[in-house]
């Protein structure tokens, strides 16, 4: 494998899922809910899953059930 090649696999299998984090509408903002016991937010949590397990991060992001806010009365 060259390195071209081998740079390239690490930016398709991880440059390119972390930017789809950080750019991806709707999954949270950085800082926790209200009330929440972490002391992480949404946004920040899936970046370190995707940088820590990469591709297969990244499937568990994109295959991911949204949840909706509850209606509010």
């Amino acid at each position: 494998m060259t390195q071209t090649q081998a740079l390239i696999v690490v930016l398709c299998g991880w440059g390119l899922p972390l930017l789809h984090v950080l750019f991806a509408p709707g999954i949270g903002g950085w800082r926790p809910p209200p009330g929440s016991g972490c002391p992480i937010g949404h946004r920040f949590g899936w970046l370190v899953l995707v940088l820590l397990l990469g591709p297969v991060g990244w499937l568990m992001f994109a295959t991911r059930k949204r949840r909706r806010a509850p209606p509010t009365s």
